[in-house]
C-alpha cells in the first residue's frame, strides 16, 4: 500500500511568518496532518524531498507512510498550496487513513483512445478536456491511482459526464452523490478546417 514515504518533523513555530522563514531558509514546507482520532499535527518537510515525491503523478492519490519524530503513520495528500507562479508547493495537508473509514481524495483522469474515437477519427473533431481529475470517496484499500477515461466510442458533439465513467469497486465520485453529473470531456467540430491545414502543411 505505502510505495511512498516521506520524512517530516514537529513544528512549533506557527504563524505566517514563521512559514514565510521556514521557507526561505531552511528549504522547509510547512504542513499539517489531521484525522483520525488524534489531534492536528503542525510539521514541516523538506521541499526537495516532497517535490521529489510529487514528480510520481500516483503520488497524489496514493498511501503515503509520513514518519514523524521517529513514529510513522500512513496518510493521503488533502490539499497543496503552490506558487501562483513557479509552481512549488508551500504549504501541504495530509489526512490520517484509517481502516474502515472512508477517504475524500482527488484522484488524476487518464484520457485514452482520443487519437482513435468515433468523434476524431471518422468525423474530424477534436477533443476537450473539462476536468483533469476527480474527487471521490473510498476506503485507502480501494483507492485508485487513476481513472480512465476512454474516448473510443464518443462521436462529435457528444460530452462525456461523471456519470458515464467506469469506476473501480468501492469507490464512488462526490459530485455525483450531491446530484452533479458534471462533465469531463468532449469532441467538437475543429475549428481549422482540414484542408486549410493540409494546405499550411504544405
Amino acid at each position: 500500500m505505502t510505495d511512498f514515504a516521506l520524512n517530516a518533523e514537529v513544528r512549533s513555530d506557527l504563524g505566517k511568518g514563521a512559514s514565510r522563514r521556514l521557507r526561505r531558509l531552511a528549504a522547509q514546507v510547512p504542513a499539517v496532518v489531521y484525522g483520525g482520532d488524534k489531534a492536528p499535527v503542525s510539521i514541516t518537510l523538506l521541499a526537495k524531498e516532497i517535490a521529489k515525491l510529487l514528480e510520481n503523478e500516483a503520488a497524489y492519490s496514493h498511501v503515503i507512510a509520513l514518519t514523524v519524530g521517529g513514529a510513522t503513520e500512513t496518510v493521503v495528500i488533502k490539499a497543496l498550496q503552490r506558487h501562483p507562479a513557479k509552481g512549488h508547493v508551500l504549504h501541504a495537508d495530509f489526512v490520517r487513513v484509517v481502516a474502515g473509514q472512508k477517504l475524500t481524495v482527488l484522484v488524476p483522469l487518464h484520457f485514452i483512445n482520443q487519437e482513435t474515437a468515433v468523434g476524431v477519427k471518422q468525423q474530424g473533431g477534436e477533443v476537450s478536456h473539462t476536468a483533469a481529475e476527480v474527487e471521490v470517496s473510498c476506503e485507502a484499500k480501494d483507492l485508485p491511482e487513476f481513472i480512465n477515461v476512454d474516448l473510443a466510442k464518443v462521436e462529435l458533439g457528444q460530452i462525456v459526464h461523471l456519470s458515464d465513467l467506469v469506476l473501480p469497486a468501492g469507490v464512488e465520485l462526490v459530485a455525483l452523490a450531491h446530484g452533479k453529473d458534471l462533465p469531463v470531456a468532449n469532441i467538437h467540430a475543429s475549428r481549422v478546417p482540414k484542408d486549410e491545414e493540409e494546405g499550411a502543411a504544405e
